[in-house]
């Protein structure tokens, strides 16, 4: 049997589908009895014990909080209702009700984008 080099194979892949390359990695996880999984970075920090090796993970979900509402209250009120399904009574509540999270648990460009939509109508933003 011919060997494919590496270029021959990701050719091979370019034309799958999604599913059909999903069941491709269970058939490779199932022959070979591995497991597909990212792998995290490792951090070796020097300190007093000699040295330990820790596993970070890197934070994929994040918090908008409005910690102030500024000066211009009505368009903060219009940007929170953009950015969420809330109604106009609950938009304000929150905005009234600072610091409050606008959203949780999110994807860092989402909440990237979402604390610059509030800082431009002049509130003041968190994001953990």
């Amino acid at each position: 049997m011919a060997k494919l080099t590496k270029d021959e194979l990701l050719a091979q892949f370019e034309e799958m589908t999604l599913i059909e390359l999903a069941e491709f990695v269970s058939a490779f996880e199932e022959k070979f009895d591995v497991t597909a999984a990212a792998a995290a970075p490792v951090v070796v920090a020097g300190g007093a014990a000699g040295g330990a090796a820790e596993a970070v993970e890197e934070k994929d979900e994040f918090d908008v909080i409005l910690t102030a509402a500024g000066d211009k209250k009505i368009q903060v009120i219009k940007v929170v209702r953009e950015l969420t399904s809330l109604g106009l009574k609950e938009a304000k509540d929150l905005v009234d009700g600072t610091p409050k999270p606008v959203l949780e648990k999110v994807a860092k460009d989402a909440a990237e984008k979402a604390a610059e939509a509030l800082k431009g109508a002049g509130a003041s933003v968190e994001v953990k």
